[in-house]
């Protein structure tokens, strides 16, 4: 199995901010060199070790999801090609190939913008003690994986490191106005219509996603990735069955190896045995050559 890149050192450039997975390095004052790395993170915390190619993966997934969206939504995208990033030395363009995005910088919204269409995850952490996900009451009797009678909107705070926390939406009216929240949650869900639609006709459950925001000028972009195993629950259509835990194709296998470990989902995280992280990585290419008709 390749070695995975965990971090990345450009000649001549500054040291990036490193995320929980992108390496961003600052290209003027207007844009972006975005790199996804292989790092992988579950329960919030960076692991101690990657998945091969699993960046590239990620990349060509947001690239196949901003074509499709691209007359519902504006995105930060410039290239994708690293041949239009200025400074690149020869090296790190072939270390970069496939895995960049070169982007308009954006004034990001503090939300994380999370839409479901099924009962699962913290969702269901939510429902089982309060009947709602983010003060949105919910019919009773649903189980786990149970499809939920229309999408809903569940925003989130992002956290740089720690623990996302669910909110609900007069949160995030509080935090930037009604009516840019009230943008952020009609956009949400239109995006994750046509998304779980498209999904849907290629025999894939799209069970919830998030997205993040900002604007470029007066212009509300969608940023960041889009729609990848890391951001998303993708399910087999024919095997879905509500009541437990379902087959995915998205990084819930490392995050059912982790709940197997005496690990208290804090930092320093563990590593994955190479096994689990070459089957991840197989259920990252197989959700992309479903969904992109296209192999990695």
């Amino acid at each position: 199995m390749p070695e995975a890149l965990l971090e990345t050192h450009l000649a001549g450039w500054p040291a990036p901010k490193r995320g929980k997975v992108r390496d961003v390095y600052p290209v003027g004052d207007s844009h972006l060199l975005i790199v996804t790395t292989d790092r992988i993170s579950a329960f919030d915390c960076v692991l101690a070790s990657g998945i091969p190619g699993k960046g590239r993966v990620l990349t060509q997934m947001s690239l196949f999801w901003f074509d499709l969206l691209r007359d519902l939504v504006p995105n930060h995208l410039v290239s994708a090609d690293v041949r239009d990033v200025p400074g690149l030395s020869p090296s790190d363009q072939t270390l970069l190939e496939g895995r960049i995005m070169y982007a308009h910088r954006c004034a990001m919204i503090d939300v994380e913008c999370v839409a479901r269409g099924y009962l699962v995850g913290s969702g269901w952490k939510d429902y089982q003690r309060t009947g709602a996900i983010c003060g949105i009451p919910l019919p009773a009797g649903l189980l786990d994986g149970s499809r939920l009678p229309e999408p809903i909107f569940t925003p989130a705070t992002k956290a740089v490191s720690g623990h996302d926390e669910n909110v609900d939406y007069a949160h995030v009216v509080a935090n930037v106005g009604e009516g840019l929240a009230s943008r952020l949650r009609d956009l949400t869900l239109a995006i994750y219509q046509r998304a779980a639609d498209y999904a849907e006709s290629r025999g894939i459950i799209l069970a919830d996603t998030k997205f993040e925001f900002g604007f470029i000028g007066e212009q509300l972009t969608l940023a960041d990735e889009v729609l990848t195993p890391d951001s998303s629950r993708f399910w087999p259509r024919e095997s879905w069955q509500p009541g437990g835990a379902q087959a995915s194709f998205d990084k819930q296998y490392v995050r059912n190896y982790l709940e197997t470990l005496d690990w208290n989902k804090q930092y320093p995280a563990p590593s994955l045995p190479a096994e689990v992280a070459e089957r991840t990585g197989e259920k990252y290419r197989e959700a992309y050559r479903i969904l992109t008709g296209k192999s990695l």
